[in-house]
C-alpha cells in the first residue's frame, strides 16, 4: 500500500450479525503477533491493554470454525501466540478486499479529494497562508 498520510482512504469493516466485527484494528492485531509472537506485545504495540487484545483474539477464535490465533501457556520461555493457517489467509484475504474496494472507487476518490476544502486538501498542494 502506497498511501501517503493524507490519502483518502475507505475503511472496511464487516460486520456478522448479530453483534461481531471484523475490520482493521483486528487485521492489525493479527499482524502484530505474528511478528511478536505475543498476544500481549500486539496489544501493547497498538496502545492496548493484554485484556482488550485477549478479548479482540477471542472473539476472532469464536467468530470462524477455525482459530485465528493459537496460544502456549507459560513454560520456561514464558508463553506466548502464533497464527494458524487460516488466521494467514485471513490477513491476507481481507487485504486483498480492502485493494478491490479501493479500486473499485478509485475514480470517486479522485473526485472527493479534488472536491476537498482548501485547509483539507492534502499538504503539499495547499497555498501558503499570508
Amino acid at each position: 500500500m502506497n498511501d501517503r498520510p493524507d490519502d483518502l482512504r475507505p475503511i472496511l469493516r464487516i460486520d456478522f450479525p448479530p453483534e461481531d466485527r471484523l475490520g482493521r484494528g483486528k487485521i492489525m492485531l493479527l499482524e502484530h503477533i505474528r511478528e511478536t509472537g505475543s498476544i500481549s506485545a500486539a496489544g501493547r504495540a497498538m496502545d492496548m491493554s493484554y485484556r482488550r487484545a485477549w478479548l479482540l483474539v477471542d472473539a476472532l477464535n469464536r467468530m470462524f470454525k477455525e482459530p485465528s490465533v493459537e496460544s502456549q501457556r507459560g513454560g520456561k520461555q514464558g508463553g506466548g501466540a502464533a497464527l494458524t493457517p487460516f488466521g494467514e489467509t485471513l490477513i491476507r484475504r481481507y487485504r486483498e478486499m480492502e485493494a478491490k474496494a479501493r479500486a473499485a472507487i478509485a475514480e470517486d476518490l479522485a473526485w472527493l479529494d479534488d472536491a476537498r476544502a482548501p485547509d483539507q486538501a492534502p499538504i503539499s498542494d495547499r497555498s501558503p497562508r499570508t
